[in-house]
């Protein structure tokens, strides 16, 4: 008899090598054959509703790491809110309209464009967006997302163009839409408004100018000292090409204010900022004359440095000490608050720049220049004139357009608005803010300090591709015609023909029969072109898609997305939401982290920054994507590197072998006839388990209740250190260790074995659950391998299918898992002895080793109470206690040379070794085990 034929061995068909990107794609479709997603909602229906609304990606190019992220997440939350039992659909979309598409086509169509109708130009963008659509959704399944992926919401899909248009009239009902010439963000390469989401800050190289603006008002009322002199107000600006519309200077009302001379000239700065100017102007020892409130300047006038006209002195609580020289130059036509300032004033709101970026005719020696072209020659002409005090480069954050890259500028044009302070709206919507759940918790003060602090929303857009805004224009008294009416009405022509309508019937052919002007009775209209912001778009989407069918209730539980959104779709849902349902969309809104690489630079694949999503997927297997964004917090930025991708790859090896073990000692291969543990009929009852078997349950069952909680808290990183600790530290450095000598050594059906094996079911069952959202592929391998061989159990047919493990502790668990601590400790005290002793040569492995230890009290005790079973729970041949009142402290551990032969079999050392004939090579143990299994055992 060869003896080594008579183990246990572990045999199973889970391969040690995952093969990750070879293997998943065959899993996902499998999973797409038994429609695992639609068996998921019949499963889960009549369950508690969990809904988290998807902000919709932009149908433009391949996924890359930042989609990535937010999907995996995304689908980590679903899955797991699935298994704790909710009915948790998962509804993905795609924003679809706007100037990205737009240009795209625009460059593909080339001179083409010329001759087509925006219908055409349109007609191209939806194929446009559907490509990229069809693109992303592989990309998103291919990361084992479970979703609606037939059944997505598109945002130009028409009945979602329909109530954009209604809630546009809806927004027109309360009266919080009008239109007007105000300054926004104007990218003259695209020739469009934009919005503050649209516009992202990069370094950017301004001319820093300071210029004297002579003052042509009497001044000796504020103070005599200035009396017979001739001053000047200094400002400070980085858009020298903003001059040419300069009205006014700002000065706070409350800060102090210096006239000073220097070299018999007289001018006029804050008085906190007179050295810092001093040093730049170069002036030296100025002579302060006289010192005064901003305030006293108001309604004084100074005179145009380079234009004849004059510039009124006003007063603003926006002008600060952080920079400059608290005189700040005011151009109505191009900024916010200089536009504020300028209503106030009753001052023109002037723009003399094209929607090109160049000056219009009328501005005298810069005409037909680009702003940006035009700066030096302004600045040189007023180096000419006298005017200039100091010029230098200044590197600062200026604002781009998020999709040409181009530098963009403030430019007054006539746009559409919703107010943000009609009816008490603004207060309504930082109202409804305290209401949300927002993780990370300062969110909630930063989308409240933006919403406190934003202008109106802009809305237009002057492109082709979106859904239009529904007015129209008397052609007799040029009166706007705008109803809610009107626009419902033009929203079931959309419902039925797309936005497309717009641009192929006429006027006539979209009003209801028989309109007319209110104003002047005409009945001859023509449209507004321009188009709805594409945030609007994105922002109604909760309105399209949620409270449509049962399982989709409004609100939603839950948005999650990039940081980058408190400006963006969180906002702009909000304010739909709170605007026509009273609160918002969302219950609870969470902001996660951007994709870095090791460096801490965003990633980009045009910039050759970083890892593409794409290439990782193909080269390591989604698997260890999901894992990395399970095992780090998500809410703040993300560093992905090769290292730390390597370091997840051995993790990943870790938790998979593990897994292998137990399924490979799930097998009975010494009985042909029961070949495999039977869950039905194998198990052994707790109360029969030997005490370590029931620490592992009952360590199992702390594992269940950490991960449940982590779960419904959304930290993903906390249950991937509770798995990986249990895995590692719990299962195989600990007790699958010790487990092996009873799974490979004792009769096949002994009690003990089965125990042990009902343990390793009962782990995997549970683990391969709690795992499953975060490795699906993994854990549907596992859980589909756990049932191999076992047609007669009843299983669901996918892990997926199924709940999380209860939380049920263990009769006397908390005593149970302290009195095993206290045996680890000491087991990790032999161990350092034992790999002492290993390190001096005397012994090649522990069980060639017997352990004296003595100890005192408590741990005595403890020690006495396990004592038959130390030598396992240590791996050595034989341990023998002894009482040390000298080892109060800690136990003092001997090791030696264990007594007794080697058992062939076991490995064990022992003096039984030899007795007995039939058997000389093997211990006792292992002769009873082998005369046990005689009968069915494989000869």
């Amino acid at each position: 008899m060869d003896i080594k034929e008579t183990l246990n061995l572990p045999k199973t068909s889970f391969s040690m090598k995952a093969n990750l990107p070879q293997r998943e794609p065959e899993m996902i479709r499998h999973w797409d054959e038994i429609d695992v997603y639609g068996k998921i909602r019949k499963a889960r229906a009549g369950f508690p509703t969990f809904v988290l609304h998807d902000g919709p990606p932009y149908a433009n190019g391949a996924i890359h790491m930042g989609t990535a992220i937010n999907k995996i997440i995304k689908d980590i939350i679903i899955k797991s809110r699935s298994m704790l039992g909710y009915n948790a659909p998962y509804l993905p979309g795609w924003d679809c309209h706007g100037l990205p598409i737009e240009i795209k086509v625009e460059e593909e169509l080339g001179a083409r464009k010329a001759g087509m109708s925006k219908v055409a130009i349109r007609r191209e963008c939806r194929k446009y967006a559907e490509k990229y659509i069809d693109i992303q959704r592989q990309g998103f399944k291919r990361l084992e997302v479970f979703g609606e992926w037939d059944n997505p919401y598109l945002t130009m899909s028409y009945q979602y163009e329909a109530e954009i248009a209604r809630a546009f009239g809806e927004f027109v009902d309360k009266g919080l839409v009008y239109k007007g010439l105000k300054p926004v963000h104007w990218c003259f390469s695209c020739r469009t408004a934009l919005a503050e989401a649209e516009v992202e800050y990069e370094d950017h190289t301004s001319p820093s100018i300071y210029v004297a603006f002579p003052v042509i008002s009497d001044l000796s009322d504020i103070d005599p000292n200035l009396a017979g002199r001739d001053w000047s107000v200094v400002i400070w600006t980085t858009t020298p090409w903003t001059l040419p519309a300069n009205l006014a200077v700002a000065f706070h009302p409350d800060y102090q204010y210096s006239a000073i001379l220097v070299n018999g000239k007289g001018y006029i700065v804050a008085t906190e900022l007179l050295e810092s100017v001093s040093s730049k102007c170069g002036w030296k020892d100025p002579v302060e004359v006289a010192r005064f409130p901003g305030k006293s300047l108001e309604y004084r006038k100074a005179r145009h440095p380079f234009i004849e006209r004059e510039s009124l002195l006003v007063l603003g609580n926006y002008v600060t000490l952080d920079a400059g020289t608290g005189c700040v130059h005011t151009a109505p036509g191009h900024g916010y608050e200089d536009y504020v300032t300028g209503i106030r004033y009753g001052l023109e709101i002037l723009c003399p720049v094209e929607d090109n970026g160049c000056f219009s005719s009328n501005v005298e020696r810069f005409g037909g220049l680009g702003v940006f072209e035009a700066n030096p020659q302004i600045v040189e002409f007023m180096r000419n004139v006298g005017v200039l005090l100091h010029a230098e480069d200044f590197q600062h954050a200026y604002p781009h357009c998020w999709r040409c890259h181009n530098p963009v500028i403030f430019r007054a044009t006539p746009q559409w608005f919703i107010s943000l302070d009609t009816n008490g709206f603004r207060g309504k919507v930082l109202e409804a803010i305290k209401e949300v759940r927002w993780i990370p918790a300062w969110g909630e003060e930063r989308i409240s300090n933006m919403v406190r602090e934003r202008p109106d929303w802009c809305i237009s857009r002057q492109r082709a591709w979106g859904v239009p805004i529904i007015a129209f224009y008397c052609n007799a008294c040029d009166h706007i015609l705008l109803s809610k009416k009107i626009i419902d009405h033009v929203a079931s022509i959309f419902a039925e023909e797309g936005a497309d309508a717009w641009y192929s019937r006429t006027s006539r052919e979209l009003l209801p029969e028989g309109t007319a002007c209110p104003n002047c009775g005409g009945k001859d209209f023509r449209q507004e072109f321009d188009i709805l912001d594409v945030w609007f778009d994105s922002g109604s989407s909760h309105l399209a898609t949620l409270g449509t069918r049962e399982d989709l209730p409004w609100p939603s539980d839950l948005y999650i997305e990039g940081g980058d959104q408190y400006r963006g779709w969180f906002q702009s849902s909000l304010l739909i939401g709170v605007a026509l349902r009273g609160r918002a969309p969302y219950r609870a809104a969470i902001t996660h982290g951007w994709a870095l690489d090791e460096k801490g630079r965003a990633m980009s694949k045009s910039k050759g920054i970083g890892i593409d999503a794409t290439d990782l997927v193909n080269a390591r297997g989604a698997e260890i994507a999901r894992l990395l964004m399970s095992s780090v917090s998500y809410v703040e930025d993300i560093r992905i590197f090769d290292e730390l991708l390597d370091r997840l790859g051995e993790a990943y090896r870790k938790i998979r072998n593990t897994c292998r073990f137990m399924l490979g000692n799930l097998s009975n291969q010494q009985d042909p006839a029961h070949p495999r543990f039977n869950p039905d009929t194998d198990r052994v009852p707790y109360e029969k388990m030997p005490e370590i078997d029931r620490w592992a349950l009952a360590r199992k069952t702390q594992l269940v209740g950490r991960c449940l909680k982590s779960y419904e808290d959304y930290q993903f990183h906390l249950v991937y250190n509770a798995l990986y600790h249990f895995c590692t530290v719990d299962m195989s450095a600990f007790y699958l260790d010790i487990l092996k000598d009873r799974l490979y050594t004792y009769a096949t059906h002994s009690v003990e074995r089965r125990s042990a094996q009902t343990v390793l079911w009962e782990i995997l069952d549970s683990f391969t659950r709690l795992i499953a959202p975060i490795l699906p592929f993994t854990s549907e391998e596992v859980y589909q391998a756990m049932y191999e061989g076992l047609p007669s159990v009843s299983r669901a047919e996918s892990v997926h299918l199924l709940l999380f493990p209860k939380y049920e502790p263990v009769p006397d668990q908390e005593a149970l898992l302290s009195e095993w601590e206290k045996i680890r400790e000491v087991r990790d005290v032999v161990l350092k002895a034992l790999e002492d002793f290993r390190q001096s040569g005397a012994i090649g492995n522990s069980l060639e080793a017997k352990v004296r230890i003595g100890a005192w009290g408590e741990t005595l005790a403890l020690l006495r109470r396990h004592e038959e079973d130390l030598r396992y729970i240590f791996i050595v041949s034989q341990v023998a206690l002894t009482e040390d009142p000298s080892a109060q402290q800690a136990p003092r551990v001997e090791v030696m040379k264990a007594d007794g032969a080697k058992c062939e079999r076991c490995w064990n050392y022992s003096i039984e070794v030899g007795k007995d004939s039939e058997y000389p090579t093997i211990c006792e143990r292992c002769r009873q085990a082998i005369k046990e299994m005689t009968g069915y055992r494989q000869v």
